[in-house]
């Protein structure tokens, strides 16, 4: 069954409408008439609903069944990657959102090779949040990962305030004779708790923001014995962390 997610809540009477390129799928591509179900999802809440009138760039439907079962992950994983080359921004949003990824914070990083564009910013930010969006509706998601503009190092550091752990993916400390594994890191971490995850670009982090960020009170942990690129570390805790709690 098709999964949409309500621009607007049901009202008091248990209707909704679904238009925009939403609406237009539902009538144009998909052929759904009236008497016809959709899942909707609505704050964070997903719905059984049929469709009961047919509109000009949509649909109106009545909710029926639910909430459904959510299948939200236990913990909320925020992912900090520093701006890497190319699509990997999007496959990073794509499958971390097929993961259970809560939200993701690109930033500068020193290593960074690729420099935001400001003036272009915005649409590629809007067709990140589109990725995710349509990952969150083909896994069934209740939750939209919010993408947020990408920030500054020091736009990173303001965020920590709002986090209950802080982890940071320290290429150095997988190599060290005792690494932090990340076995022993989840054993730590408890349902409802929001994490912050910290990876580096191409090349990593360098050792100053290394060090910073474990000053800002970010704890180191090691990926297994070897050196992940930069779009498949995220999506390595991800998988550990949906293992371990799921």
């Amino acid at each position: 069954m098709q999964r949409y997610f309500l621009e607007a809540p049901f009202d008091a009477e248990g209707n909704a409408v679904i238009t925009g390129e939403d609406g237009k799928h539902i009538v144009r591509v998909m052929r759904m008439g009236v008497g016809d179900q959709v899942i909707a999802v609505s704050n964070g809440e997903a719905f059984v609903s049929e469709i009961i009138v047919l509109l000009a760039e949509g649909v109106q439907i009545e909710r029926q069944e639910g909430p459904l079962v959510a299948n939200e992950m236990p913990v909320r994983v925020t992912i900090a990657c520093g701006l890497p080359k190319g699509d990997k921004l999007d496959l990073i949003v794509q499958k971390g959102t097929e993961l259970g990824m809560a939200g993701m914070i690109p930033f500068e990083a020193e290593r960074s090779i690729v420099k935001w564009d400001a003036k272009k910013g915005g649409k590629k930010v809007e067709r990140l949040q589109k990725i995710a969006k349509e990952a969150a509706e083909q896994c069934h998601r209740t939750v939209i990962p919010t993408v947020a503009t990408p920030c500054s190092f020091k736009q990173l550091l303001a965020e920590v305030s709002h986090y209950d752990v802080l982890l940071i993916a320290d290429e150095e400390d997988a190599k060290s004779g005792e690494p932090h594994r990340i076995a022993e890191r989840l054993k730590n971490m408890y349902h409802k708790q929001s994490v912050l995850a910290v990876f580096g670009p191409e090349g990593g982090l360098s050792r100053k923001e290394a060090e910073v960020l474990r000053a800002a009170g970010f704890l180191p942990m090691a990926l297994g014995p070897r050196i992940l690129r930069t779009e498949t570390a995220p999506l390595y805790l991800l998988s550990a962390m949906s293992y371990e709690f799921e």
